[in-house]
């Protein structure tokens, strides 16, 4: 049975929320972001709790097994710990991962997350379109996701599904900012000059 956890103040990163994508030719589009918790969060511990309880309850007594090899291997859980993401061009750590945990978490193109407004309602039509660019990476979010056990020809695994997601507030954005190459450029020769910028009324004489 799948388990469904609720985290709260969780930092979102690598946010695929607004459309569905494909992340290898003739792959699955999906929703997508990681949810990073501090290694001291209880939250964790609650999810690893039912980590256990959906591999007892699909691989009976090889549950322990099958989590051993989960653990050995990266590819077939959602979660672990921040050290793991590593820029695989710089080898870095990613930015906001170190002493973390991390829970990746997608959702089908046809079964999106919900987004969740302020209100605490689900948002519809415009309004969601408007919540999904609130999501970047390194702002917090409240989450619901739900636990379950990957059991096919690729492997046997733990996944967990996206359910829904609200904004808590800002964060300091991951990655760097855009460079500026102004100084570069010369003017256009014949361009207009800029404009000046009008004085207000009252500050005229």
């Amino acid at each position: 049975m799948a388990e469904i956890i609720y985290f709260t103040n969780a930092r979102l990163s690598f946010p695929n929320l607004v459309e569905a994508k494909a992340f290898q030719d003739g792959g699955t589009k999906k929703f997508s972001a990681d949810l990073i918790i501090p290694k001291t969060d209880p939250q964790f511990a609650a999810f690893m709790g039912a980590v256990g309880k959906v591999a007892t309850e699909e691989w009976k007594e090889h549950a322990t097994a099958v989590l051993q090899n989960c653990q050995a291997n990266r590819k077939l859980r959602c979660y672990g710990a921040g050290e793991e993401k590593v820029n695989q061009t710089t080898f870095a750590v990613y930015e906001g991962y170190p002493e973390m945990y991390y829970i990746s978490a997608s959702a089908d193109e046809a079964h999106p997350p919900q987004f969740i407004n302020a209100a605490g309602k689900v948002a519809e039509g415009i309004e969601r379109a408007e919540l999904g660019r609130k999501f970047y990476g390194g702002c917090y979010v409240n989450a619901a996701v739900r636990v379950w056990p990957q059991n096919n020809t690729f492997g046997k695994g733990i996944r967990a599904q996206l359910i829904a997601l609200q904004f808590v507030k800002d964060g300091e954005a991951f990655g760097e900012a855009q460079p500026d190459f102004s100084a570069m450029f010369g003017a256009v020769a014949g361009a207009p000059a800029a404009a000046a910028p009008a004085m207000p009324a009252f500050m005229m004489p």
